[in-house]
């Protein structure tokens, strides 16, 4: 240790530095080999500081040692000598990553042996200053300098920066001169402009999300709010630039044998597992998986990996094709891991027959958790693991007897994962053909190999699983994708997980999957989610590497802005009142005209009846009047929206217990009237319906965290979560809706017609209130 500490205080490091440096066993490996080689070259002596800060720099950076002796080589040959050029020879070292290297090609790619002169700087400066000159002497000191310095920088690619900064700075003081008082002082903020409606509304229309149609209100595309991700993903066929990928002998080979077949199209794939209904989470990885492939136009899949046929049941393989293609998007193949069981069986065959898998008799509960015991059947012979494998295979073992075992250690710290387990429950799709099933770290890497996929995007907990992913297709020698991870999407005030699902539903607290309090994609349609509000949900949160938690509001925010355009309106009375207009006579009958979308009356209108009895909102009348209420009362009038009516009360009407059951009212047109202070929505000759009232189904904004909810999450039920009204009053334009048709019930919220509806009694469930309840939890 003492002696490499003195190896790296040698070449110019600090002793903190060089103890700090010492502390990271990577780099300082890489380090110590970098400057013996140098010493190499050298001498002992002949690693100054400058060659030393580039070593320190290319170890820090180089991710692949394999190309560490031959870089130190060019830094103390003085072929590479500043930071630009380490970093070109860095770039160049990992987009070749196959032997040998190109020794004209690299020295041209990295400025070896060009030489910038004073006079070449000189000129290339004067150049740029002559061409900004005028826009120089009138703006003067406030004139961007860094655009000087970025076309100079670009016409000397291999001048160094400081050099090229000091010779601006020359001849800008040469043509200005000193800065005077005016030049210091500070520039004035440029007022912004107002934007008029009519450019917001523009902006939005010129936006397209992702999936091609729909808009969203922040103005962005979802690539747009993808951009930060996805400009770091690699080419097609260039997997290797890729940080810890790895690279064999025969990756470029796979790699060119992979273009001609794909044509270097992108291909993605969603790859749920059938034993449950999709969630919000999942609309993410939709989004992003077929999402990313459409905007690049290349291909996504969606793969079923049913490889756990215990849990897999044919309504959950309907329901997550049906929740993709709601949410605007066409597989270009339906697959299944099933379709490949022969070919994983084979390739396992083979791992076992290049020493990479074996045969091991350990009980599941031995291999759970992150010190597992090495297996004593680790080191057993090929011939005998083939043998066994093949018996597994027959059925001569009983469930968890014998499992086959991948030898390798995962960066999770967890050994030898389990490729084939042994199950003997009839497969969905294969029926009793096999009594073994692979497992999801087998599975995964070689169905996205078969199928070519480019980038095999997935959420942030299968990082652990990146290096099985890489050295499972490195050994079998087969085409290996990328592997990208993102934070999942994660809300407050709810469960996600299959599990807690299903024990929602066994305890009778949910009716099914497709519960409208849930957020299962399921729930949320029958809600009446609109799919690209849940869309533009997903582009707002983004796509990032870290996990994020959002609160539900926002996403019912993306809801209201799209049924604000997209529902049409309709008035409903959820609490009636009876009101009797007294001064028209009794057979009274209008049509009133009531206009879908009142902000844009050219989208169409309905019919409602109008007779001299109406309902209102109970809520809507008050008999004492109160300071700041500017509803009905007996000494402030009304105005019926739409009707043209403005109505006073003359009597009011109770029952025995003093409840007001009824109104008598007299109405004048509200042309003569004096303008009310507020107009009311009301029903005439009305459809009863029943409306169910949904609220946060849990009391907590983490009902699965103990310190939160010590009791777990059963005990964090809300008993307010669902209100129904089973006597609530529409008007009649609705008659004719289908299940999932959505309106605005005017001044009450918006609503979506329920499966359960009937010839003989609509069911409406309330999807978002009007606005953001600031009471709210």
């Amino acid at each position: 240790m003492a002696d490499t500490l003195t190896l790296f205080t040698s070449i110019g490091l600090s002793e903190q530095k060089a103890k700090e440096t010492l502390k990271n066993e990577a780099l300082s490996s890489a380090l110590k080999e970098g400057i013996i080689q140098a010493q190499r070259v050298n001498g002992a002596n002949g690693v100054d500081k400058a060659m030393g800060t580039l070593l320190y720099s290319m170890a820090s950076r180089l991710k692949d040692n394999k190309r560490l002796v031959f870089l130190s080589d060019c830094i103390a040959q003085r072929k590479i000598c500043t930071e630009l050029q380490l970093a070109a020879a860095l770039d160049f070292v990992k987009s070749h990553p196959e032997d040998p290297i190109s020794q004209k090609e690299f020295d041209e790619a990295c400025g070896v042996g060009v030489v910038i002169t004073p006079e070449q700087i000189e000129d290339a400066v004067e150049s740029v200053i002559k061409k900004h000159k005028e826009q120089l002497l009138t703006e003067r000191y406030r004139f961007n300098m860094g655009l000087l310095m970025g076309e100079a920088r670009s016409a000397l690619k291999w001048a160094e920066g400081k050099v090229i900064k000091n010779e601006v700075d020359v001849q800008v003081l040469h043509l200005l001169g000193p800065k005077t008082e005016a030049d210091l002082e500070k520039k004035p903020k440029a007022q912004k402009a107002k934007v008029g409606e009519n450019d917001v509304k523009a902006k939005k229309e010129e936006v397209v999300s992702l999936n091609g149609d729909g808009n969203f209100v922040e103005g962005r595309s979802l690539m747009e709010q993808l951009r930060g991700e996805a400009l770091k993903f690699h080419k097609p066929g260039e997997n290797y630039k890729t940080e810890g990928y790895v690279v064999t002998p025969k990756t470029m080979d796979l790699l060119r044998k992979h273009i001609e077949f794909t044509g270097g199209q992108i291909r993605t794939r969603f790859p749920p597992e059938p034993n449950g209904i999709l969630h919000i989470g999942h609309a993410k990885a939709i989004n992003f998986n077929f999402g990313y492939a459409k905007a690049n136009n290349g291909i996504c899949y969606l793969r079923y990996d049913d490889t756990n046929p215990e849990k897999e049941e044919e309504k959950y393989f309907t329901a997550i094709k049906d929740m993709v293609e709601w949410l605007g998007y066409t597989p270009y193949d339906v697959t299944h891991a099933s379709d490949n069981f022969q070919k994983l069986y084979d390739l396992a065959v083979d791992l076992i027959r290049r020493g990479h898998a074996y045969v091991c008799h350990q009980k599941g509960e031995e291999l759970k958790g992150h010190n597992v015991p090495p297996s004593p059947w680790r080191d057993r012979p090929i011939e005998e693991s083939l043998v066994l494998f093949e018996r597994m295979k027959k059925g001569m073992f009983a469930e968890g007897e014998a499992t086959l075992r991948m030898k390798m250690v995962m960066e999770d710290g967890k050994m030898d994962p389990v490729a084939y387990r042994i199950k003997y429950t009839p497969h969905h799709r294969t029926g009793d053909e096999w009594c073994i099933y692979p497992t999801y770290d087998y599975t995964h890497c070689l169905c996205d190999s078969i199928e070519n996929i480019t980038h095999s995007l997935c959420t942030k907990e299968f990082q652990a699983r990146r290096s099985s992913y890489y050295w499972l297709c490195n050994a079998l020698d087969l085409y290996c994708p990328v592997q990208w991870e993102y934070g999942r999407l994660n809300l407050t005030y709810t469960v996600v997980s299959k599990r807690k699902i299903i024990k929602l539903v066994e305890t009778g607290v949910v009716r099914d999957w497709d519960d409208p309090r849930l957020f299962t994609l399921t729930a949320l349609r029958r809600r009446g989610f609109p799919s690209e509000a849940i869309n533009n949900f997903c582009a707002r949160v983004g796509v990032t590497v870290s996990q994020t938690t959002t609160e539900p509001h926002l996403l019912e925010s993306c809801v209201r802005d799209v049924l604000n355009d997209t529902a049409p309106r309709a008035m409903a009375v959820l609490e009636p009142l009876k009101v009797t207009i007294t001064n028209l006579p009794k057979d009274t009958k209008m049509d009133v005209r009531v206009p879908d979308f009142p902000a844009n009356e050219s989208k169409g209108a309905h019919t409602v009846p109008f007779t001299c009895t109406v309902f209102i909102e109970q809520s809507d009348f008050r008999e004492v009047m109160e300071k700041g209420y500017k509803r009905l009362t007996p000494e402030q009038p009304v105005g019926l929206r739409h009707a043209g009516y403005v109505i006073s009360v003359q009597k009011v009407i109770k029952d025995s217990q003093g409840k007001v059951v009824e109104l008598e009212v007299t109405c004048c047109s509200s042309e003569t009237a004096e303008k009310p202070k507020a107009f009311i929505h009301w029903v005439s000759q009305p459809l009863v319906c029943e409306v169910r009232l949904y609220e946060r189904l849990f009391l907590h904004k983490h009902p699965e965290d103990p310190s939160e909810v010590p009791g777990g999450f059963l005990s964090d039920i809300n008993p307010n979560s669902l209100q129904v009204i089973s006597s609530a009053l529409v008007d009649t334009s609705v008659k004719g809706a289908k299940v999932l048709d959505k309106f605005q019930f005017e001044r009450v919220g918006y609503f979506s017609l329920d499966p359960d509806s009937s010839a003989d009694k609509l069911v409406f469930n309330r999807t978002v209130t009007l606005k953001e309840d600031p009471g709210k939890i």
